[in-house]
């Protein structure tokens, strides 16, 4: 029985690590893509970090991106549409991605 709880623990130790690294993929998304609508917000140094660290938190409102997208179309209003933000989230996501996985 000890292959099989070893086998157990092996696939949940491997599902939490990939929880851990997607969470930390999330956040480097959601900070570059909140630098770049600070960018356009006129924001620059701490205005634009902190602009990030809020649309950082606005992501744990429900579960997916609809949640920040609805942040970033509400912020962005006139500056960029749904569509351009959604481009770069996925743009930043595989930055993110790289960034945290190849470190």
């Amino acid at each position: 029985m000890s292959t099989f709880n070893d086998r157990e623990n092996a696939f949940e130790n491997k599902f939490a690590h990939d929880a851990e690294t997607q969470f930390k993929i999330d956040a480097r998304r959601n900070k570059l893509v909140g630098l770049w609508a600070a960018e356009l917000l006129g924001k620059a140094g701490d205005d634009a970090a902190a602009y990030a660290v809020e649309v950082i938190k606005s992501d744990f409102e429900e579960a997916g991106d609809e949640d920040v997208i609805r942040k970033l179309v509400a912020d962005l209003a006139g500056k960029a549409d749904d569509a351009t933000i959604r481009a770069k989230l996925a743009e930043y996501a595989e930055q993110a991605t790289k960034e945290i996985t190849e470190g």
